[in-house]
C-alpha cells in the first residue's frame, strides 16, 4: 500500500512542478525537488476500524528545461511510527534490499502552465510512469498547484488519491502483514496525499 502512495504523490509532483516553472516565465531553468519541505503520506485501516497515518522522509527530483519530470523516493525512509512495522513493511511489501528506491518520470507540456504568475493557482490532470519493486504502473491525479514566488512552487493532491494494491502488485506482501501481526484485516485501497515544493535551480 506504500507503493500506491508514493507513486501516485510522485506523479502529482512532477507535473505540478513543470507548471510552476512556467508561471515564473524561466522555462529554461530546472527545477529542484526541496525535501525538507516535501512529503507523501499514505493511509491504511486495520482491523476494519483502525486508522493510521504513514509517510516517506526522504525525496529528491527535479523537472528538466524540456519539461522532463523525475521523483525519486528512498524506500527505506517510510515512517511508520512503529518500528516493527517499518521493517516489516520494507521487507515484505516493499522489498526495499532488491528496490531501494521507487521512480516517477513524466513529460510537463510546460506550454500549458505559461499563464501562471506568483500567487496563482491551478488544478491539473497529470500522468506518469511509477516504477516499483520491479513493476511499471502508469498513473494519474488532479493536482493543486500555486506558484509561491518566482523560485518556489508547492504541488499538493486536489483530492485524496485512493490506489488499489492489487494494481501494484503487493497483495502478497499485505497478507504477509496480516498473518505477522495477526490482523483480521487490511485495506486493500489506501488514500494518498502529497505536498511537494520545487525550488529553481
Amino acid at each position: 500500500m506504500l507503493k500506491t502512495v508514493f507513486s501516485l504523490a510522485t506523479a502529482a509532483a512532477i507535473t505540478t512542478l513543470s507548471t510552476a516553472i512556467l508561471s515564473t516565465s524561466a522555462i529554461a531553468d530546472e527545477w529542484t525537488l526541496n525535501s525538507g519541505q516535501s512529503k507523501i503520506a499514505f493511509g491504511s485501516v486495520k482491523s476494519e476500524e483502525i486508522g493510521e497515518a504513514h509517510h516517506f522522509t526522504n525525496l529528491s527530483g527535479q523537472v528538466g528545461a524540456d519539461g522532463t519530470a523525475t521523483v525519486a523516493i528512498d524506500v527505506s525512509s517510510l515512517e511508520t511510527w512503529i518500528d516493527i512495522r517499518n521493517e516489516r513493511m520494507l521487507e515484505h511489501v516493499f522489498n526495499a534490499v532488491s528496490f531501494p528506491v521507487a521512480k516517477i518520470e513524466a513529460q510537463i507540456d510546460m506550454a500549458a502552465v505559461e499563464k501562471l504568475q506568483p500567487g496563482d493557482t491551478a488544478i491539473l490532470s497529470t500522468e506518469g510512469m511509477l516504477s516499483i519493486v520491479g513493476s511499471d504502473v502508469e498513473i494519474d491525479a488532479e493536482l493543486f498547484v500555486i506558484v509561491i514566488s518566482d523560485s518556489k512552487v508547492m504541488v499538493t493532491t486536489d483530492e485524496m488519491i485512493m490506489l488499489a494494491t492489487e494494481d501494484l502488485g503487493i497483495t502478497a506482501g499485505i497478507d504477509k502483514l496480516m498473518a505477522l501481526a495477526d490482523l483480521p484485516s487490511i485495506t486493500r485501497v489506501t488514500p494518498v496525499t502529497l505536498r511537494l515544493i520545487f525550488d529553481k535551480g
